[in-house]
């Protein structure tokens, strides 16, 4: 059976050559390969405390040659090759170029017709197998999705960027006017510095709350990064701040909704990773992010506009239904240290109620910078998870 070990230092070029040496060798004395990865699925997640994030556990996802899985196996050569050449010529792609060019190899080739790719979702998950099997990120495969980091803004953050040809580019956040800045998914190219002192990183789940806030002084007038997250954190988001999380050392706040789907599918995500990254959740998850609120008293606090969740509404009966799940089988959920977290879950499935982060806007509308008012507040007085 063919596994590459964690702890392999083997360029992915020898990774890929390894396995695929081993696949001939094995059909040449007449057996059957096995191909073996990751199992990236919640099953096999587990929560480790001592680091903040999911880690894989044991279970792996096993590939035998046989007539079902011919087609898998061929398609997983197949592909692995393409990413091999771009990673020898240094050029990259998305999924949906791969995807193409996959396509158009096919269409020069009549013998790869039995390997054709019927839509995306099919090489799409030969890359994430391939992923899982090498124990890589896509980006080591030069596979990079059509995502970004959070647009960011600061008064008090240069970044550095060693671009692929080794050139460097430097960018001061405060000379960009009103346009953030938005880092490119690999964040290893990135370097941080503090221009000035930065007190604390803001995370906004909504981009439009994070651009209204910008719009009305708020960098100008705290010593922050202030970031919008645009809902579920794509990677680009995830690797951001992580690495502002390593290389500055601030405290980092999310604020966002208080409902069942942001706390388990975003603020989960954003802190701890997923089940479905599970290679990648060292370098793409941010554990010491604190959740800002919306909070359960902040309703109270604030005479907070609320609303039962809709009963017809099926996204919102789905993510009830998904929290009441995690509550039972998530091992980050289940964890004593986050039993706070898991307090306002329980919060949620029992009241059947939401509220906004815009709801602040409600509290003195007179006031334009009553929201920020209270986000200070609740820093100052750490009214936070």
């Amino acid at each position: 059976m063919a596994r590459t070990s964690k702890s392999s230092r083997k360029s992915v070029q020898s990774k890929a050559e390894e396995i695929c040496q081993y696949m001939l060798s094995t059909l040449e004395k007449g057996q059957r390969p096995i191909l073996e990865a990751v199992r990236c699925n919640l099953d096999n997640s587990i929560y480790d405390p001592s680091v903040g994030y999911f880690v894989p556990g044991d279970k792996v996802v096993k590939s035998e040659l046989n007539v079902s899985s011919v087609q898998k196996l061929a398609r997983t050569v197949f592909m692995l090759e393409i990413l091999l050449n771009n990673i020898n010529t240094g050029a990259t792609n998305t999924k949906r170029e791969l995807y193409y060019m996959a396509k158009g190899l096919v269409k020069s080739d009549p013998s790869l017709k039995p390997i054709d790719f019927d839509g995306q979702p099919e090489s799409d998950s030969v890359i994430e197998f391939i992923t899982d099997m090498l124990e890589v990120y896509r980006e080591e495969l030069n596979c990079f999705a059509d995502d970004r980091g959070g647009q960011s803004y600061s008064q008090n953050l240069i970044v550095t960027e060693t671009m692929n040809d080794g050139e460097k580019a430097t960018i001061d956040l405060s000379k960009l006017g009103t346009a953030p800045f938005q880092p490119k998914n690999q964040p290893t190219a990135l370097k941080l510095k503090a221009k000035g002192k930065i007190d604390f990183c803001l995370i906004v789940e909504s981009q439009g709350t994070a651009n209204t806030l910008v719009t009305r002084g708020f960098t100008k007038r705290n010593n922050c990064i202030l970031m919008g997250a645009k809902g579920v954190p794509s990677n680009g988001v995830r690797g951001w701040c992580k690495l502002i999380q390593d290389q500055l050392k601030i405290p980092m706040y999310f604020f966002g909704d208080l409902d069942a789907y942001t706390m388990q599918n975003i603020f989960r995500t954003l802190k701890a990773g997923s089940a479905a990254s599970l290679i990648r959740n060292k370098d793409f998850s941010a554990p010491d992010v604190k959740f800002l609120g919306i909070l359960p008293e902040d309703i109270k606090e604030y005479d907070l506009n609320s609303y039962k969740v809709k009963e017809k509404d099926a996204s919102e009966v789905r993510a009830l239904k998904k929290a009441r799940d995690v509550l039972s089988n998530d091992p980050f959920f289940k964890d004593k240290k986050n039993k706070k977290l898991a307090a306002i879950l329980n919060f949620l499935v029992k009241n059947k109620i939401r509220c906004e982060q815009q709801a602040l806007f409600s509290v003195n509308p007179k006031d334009p910078l009553m929201p920020e008012k209270i986000i200070l507040d609740k820093i100052k007085n750490k009214v936070f998870i």
